[in-house]
């Protein structure tokens, strides 16, 4: 997993990107009717029911627009919200609360839906000992907003990307020849770079199971499109070897068959690209 700097840094960058790209060389709306000296205070207002999540972020927009913002919580990520509930407020200038505003908005009301969406699994998997992960089925560009906002809803992460976990799937299998090849060259490759990277390996049927098993190395195998009764057997002879994953079109109706299978963990990219927004406005006051 990426540390907590390099994660500040990519949330730094998402900020920095975002004003970058809707305030270009000026918010020429505020600029031309709102006085440069003006002060106002606005609040969340919360127009749905759900997980609120960003509340820590939208702090983090307000303070990179306008040091002198004064924001003031009242909700806590991960908070469960209904209609009208306020989850802060926020003061200063005028001009800076509204250039702030939609990229405010527009991150915490993804933000909060894929913390329902993610709450909802963990209501569902409740007392299997199963955990869900979310995957790198990400919007491009706001991975960090978005695997954020699954652990606020209670979740946890995969890894972030390509550099901090090996992940062989299907086709690096494939065009590496075989899972054992597959396996003997990344355990070469990671010790000639001198990298202490865990190895996941893809199986996609209980063939391919049991030619993981006769490597060692491997951190967690990853169960794809198994059937349940297979899934049950796939843990079986995993055992305590290593770690074990499901993934592959789990929905709410399916996951907690999954889960008592005896998965170690549930990994679904729906938390990610499948869900509504959560409807918030931020509203003078």
């Amino acid at each position: 997993m990426i540390s907590q700097e390099q994660f500040e840094k990519e949330l730094e960058g998402i900020i920095a990107n975002a004003i970058r790209e809707d305030v270009g060389d000026g918010d020429h709306s505020s600029l031309a009717c709102i006085p440069p000296d003006a002060k106002g205070r606005a609040k969340l207002l919360v127009k749905d029911e759900g997980i609120i999540a960003g509340i820590e972020f939208a702090k983090m927009v307000f303070e990179y627009v306008d040091k002198d913002m004064v924001f003031e919580t009242v909700l806590e990520d991960g908070s469960k919200v209904k209609y009208g509930d306020i989850a802060f407020y926020v003061s200063g200038s005028s001009r800076s609360i509204l250039l702030a505003e939609r990229l405010v908005l527009n991150a915490m009301q993804r933000m909060s839906a894929i913390a329902t969406k993610t709450k909802t699994f963990v209501d569902l998997l409740d007392g299997t000992g199963t955990k869900i992960l979310d995957t790198r089925k990400t919007t491009p560009g706001i991975r960090a907003l978005e695997k954020w906002a699954v652990k606020i809803g209670g979740g946890e992460n995969h890894r972030f990307a390509l550099y901090d976990m090996i992940m062989l799937k299907d086709n690096h299998i494939d065009f590496a020849g075989g899972i054992t090849k597959a396996i003997e060259k990344t355990k070469s490759y990671l010790k000639e770079t001198v990298r202490d990277l865990k190895i996941i390996v893809e199986a996609r049927d209980l063939d391919e199971i049991k030619e993981i098993l006769k490597s060692d190395g491997v951190y967690r195998i990853l169960i794809d499109n198994f059937n349940y009764e297979d899934t049950r057997e796939a843990v079986r002879l995993i055992g305590d070897t290593c770690l074990t994953e499901s993934s592959g079109g789990i929905t709410e109706e399916t996951i907690r068959h999954y889960a008592e299978c005896g998965v170690d963990y549930i990994s679904s990219g729906a938390l990610t690209h499948s869900v509504h927004n959560m409807d918030l406005s931020l509203k003078a006051v």
